[in-house]
């Protein structure tokens, strides 16, 4: 049966109330469509939109109107999208991108996205009171903006509730106020013929000295940036799923057609003359003008309004991730829901900002920030819908050219309406962004990054495998590193991170065996978060097998097919003899999948000693002494201790061993090494005499690196140790690796 019981609720209804709380009871009307509209509908529409029509004629007007329409709609779409696939919270955009791209991304753009509204708030103020001195203009500006500040901020205080029902009398007041314009096509007035394109003479302030078609723009597109008053709410509506998408966009298209309506108005009523240089045409025109004047001042009211109920939101989502020190204080909510430690420090602030006077200089930031968030919004799901994931299955799809010409659009207006500010908002991101990151902030809920650097991954895979198989260029220390116990790891895990810091990568392979597995597996699992602290990528398994040999045989052969395979064995020589039979048959079997064998023997005494100094031991070249690409035993040694050098910045030395008459051949040969390789600061030295010898009286090193024979005998190996008075490395190439490329 299809048929749901009577009483029985959906499970999404279920997800929801259970999900929600008591401050969640916005619908979608009051807590999205009005304030939208509203905000949209603001101080631009009243006092701007004629200069508008003046300079760019009626054709331009409808195309800066509807490409600036176009943006946002393109924004709202996106969002729209993205809220009907994620179960968004407080804070609107900011929970958005919060949960697609992480806390950093979100918190670098939630941040002056804050700002952006805060700071709005006091420029709707100003525009309220631009209006007020019309009417009363003997009043103290400074008092008309306290007063109106006073009033915002105690009806945001005392409950949200307050401020819709607040907007609902404005809505009325700005409907009437479209009315008595609308009227006057009864009047007569509308006799004036239409200017198609304008000139674009520019503004009384400037002498009429002339601008752009993007200047125009510029001025208009701000009255576009009302669209999160309602996603502003998120946290606090019934079903943000359906109210923002279906709120929103009803919002910006009856504004849309608000805008094209009233332009058309304005050409008919009034000479361009007047147009470019009278910026009360609507108020002149109207059939009652104290109507269009209290739509001026509901408009600019309910614009602040909106900010100063939805700013403290997106504050009180910022604390609660902790994005700054201190942000806790500010996620606290009151019996009744309302953030209001979050709405006294945006009142505090906007009472600064009104005492300053002026924040002309700064307005363009504002809309700057407003573009970055609606940016990054049409990122977000243009980079959802690029990646394919499962996860991604909005109720609300869209085409993929809307995000994609939404983040262009956006990007694009930065620029045309001040390249300056556009470039220091950017800036402020970004060194947000870089804070965050070092703060290492604790993520509440998944994001889509891993998704997206896997993503990533697959693509650059599949492009690795088109491309020659052997780059010698591009090597890099790929440890494989079989583990009996967790203990080993202990005495050489800085070594092994040195080995492979920073683009090399390590995988852990403990053997298991039938006992203690679970808690060998713990062990494992925490010297892998180790050395993950340490940034080395590093990844760990456990093969459940009592035979050694034949772990590490499996895991050699497994593990070739994988991205990141190993390159190199790295294994440890105890100072017993009781796995020697099996180090061989593990080393002949590395040798016959071409890998890099690292065979490490430690000094039980001084053990890796300051790490400050490492020798690099080359078999002697006669009779040519001739330097070719194929050196022989010796770029995996070389290779090894120069990143040694670099992670411990150690000295470094090369040394050879000849009879008395090579002497100076060999220490030429090494100087061509050395320039061919490009290791200008290593040092070379030439023993002479027997090897043995050699090893004893050589200058003192912390480590030393040495070729690993074809055949090794163990016991040998482990008495240069006690000769050489240090740990010892011996290597053997797999061929892959190359000094001189």
């Amino acid at each position: 049966m299809d048929e749901q019981a009577p009483g029985k609720a959906t499970l999404q209804e279920q997800v929801e109330e259970r999900e929600s709380t008591e401050q969640q009871k916005y619908g979608t009307f009051g807590g999205v469509f009005v304030p939208t509209l509203l905000t949209i509908l603001g101080v631009i529409l009243f006092l701007r939109q004629g200069w508008v029509i003046g300079n760019a004629g009626l054709l331009g007007g409808w195309l800066i109107i509807t490409l600036a329409f176009v943006i946002v709609t393109f924004t709202a779409l996106s969002m729209s999208c993205i809220t009907t696939n994620i179960r968004i919270k407080a804070g609107g955009a900011y929970s958005i991108i919060s949960q697609s791209l992480g806390l950093e991304v979100g918190g670098s753009v939630g941040v002056p996205l804050y700002l952006a509204q805060t700071f709005a708030i006091t420029m709707y103020i100003f525009g309220f009171r631009e209006g007020w001195l019309y009417i009363f203009p003997d009043h103290y500006a400074l008092v008309v903006d306290i007063a109106v500040f006073g009033i915002l901020f105690l009806v945001a205080y005392m409950s949200a509730k307050l401020a819709f029902r607040i907007q609902y009398i404005i809505l009325a007041v700005i409907v009437g106020a479209l009315v008595s314009v609308g009227a006057t096509v009864f009047t007569g007035v509308m006799d004036q013929s239409i200017q198609w394109w304008g000139t674009f003479p520019g503004a009384p302030e400037s002498d009429f000295q002339g601008v752009s078609f993007w200047v125009v723009f510029a001025v208009l597109f701000p009255a576009a940036t009302g669209i999160m008053a309602g996603a502003n709410m998120s946290g606090e509506l019934k079903n943000p799923k359906k109210s923002i998408p279906l709120g929103t966009l009803s919002a910006i298209a009856i504004s849309y057609v608000i805008y094209m309506a009233s332009g058309y108005w304005m050409a008919k009523v009034a000479p361009v003359d007047e147009l470019v240089s009278n910026y009360n045409v609507m108020i002149d025109y109207a059939l009652w003008a104290p109507a269009v004047l209290g739509g001026l001042l509901g408009a600019t009211f309910s614009s602040a309004l909106a900010s100063i109920v939805g700013a403290p939101r997106i504050l009180q989502a910022l604390g609660h991730h902790r994005i700054f020190p201190g942000g806790d204080r500010f996620s606290e909510l009151a019996e009744n829901g309302e953030p209001r430690n979050a709405i006294l420090l945006t009142g505090g602030l906007v009472l600064v900002t009104l005492l300053l006077r002026d924040l002309n200089t700064i307005a363009p930031l504002i809309t700057m920030f407003f573009l970055i968030t609606y940016m990054m919004i049409n990122l977000v799901v243009f980079i959802e819908q690029q990646m394919d994931m499962i996860s991604f299955r909005p109720t609300f799809p869209i085409p993929k050219f809307v995000p994609f010409l939404g983040t262009v659009g956006c990007l694009f207006t930065m620029f045309i309406i001040n390249s300056t500010f556009g470039l220091i908002a950017l800036s402020l991101v970004i060194v947000i962004y870089l804070y965050l990151t070092n703060r290492k902030l604790e993520v509440p809920y998944g994001d889509m990054r891993s998704g997206l650097f896997v993503s990533l991954a697959e693509w650059a895979a599949k492009r690795v495998s088109l491309l020659p198989e052997n780059n010698e260029r591009a090597w890099k220390a790929n440890l494989l590193v079989p583990v009996r116990s967790a203990r080993e790891l202990r005495g050489s895990f800085s070594l092994i991170r040195n080995l492979v810091y920073p683009k090399g990568s390590l995988k852990l392979v403990g053997m298991g065996g039938s006992n203690g597995s679970s808690h060998f597996g713990e062990s494992l699992m925490d010297f892998a978060m180790s050395f993950s602290r340490e940034n080395v990528y590093t990844r760990w398994s456990i093969i459940d097998s009592d035979d050694f040999k034949e772990g590490v045989l499996t895991s050699l052969q497994t593990l070739q097919g994988t991205f990141f395979k190993p390159n190199i064995l790295f294994l440890r020589l105890p100072t017993h003899k009781r796995y020697d039979e099996e180090i061989h048959s593990i080393i002949n079997e590395a040798r016959h999948n071409n890998m890099g064998i690292q065979l490490y023997v430690e000094d039980p005494i001084a053990q890796l000693g300051r790490s400050s100094a490492i020798n690099v031991w080359i078999r002697e070249q006669s009779p040519g002494w001739d330097l070719s690409m194929e050196l022989g035993n010796v770029d995996l040694a070389l290779l090894t201790a120069y990143k040694l050098k670099v992670n411990w910045d150690a000295q470094m030395r090369v040394i050879t061993v000849v009879d008395e008459p090579q002497v100076e051949a060999a220490y030429r040969y090494l100087d061509n090494l050395l320039d061919a390789a490009r290791l200008p600061e290593v040092l070379k030295h030439v023993e002479i005499g027997a090897f043995n010898e050699a090893l004893q009286n050589a200058p003192q090193a912390d480590l030393d690196l040495l070729g690993l024979p074809n055949d090794p005998n163990l016991d040998e190996l482990r008495s240069y140790v006690e000769t050489t008075q240090s740990a010892c490395v011996f290597v053997a190439d797999s061929g892959n690796e190359n000094i001189l490329a």
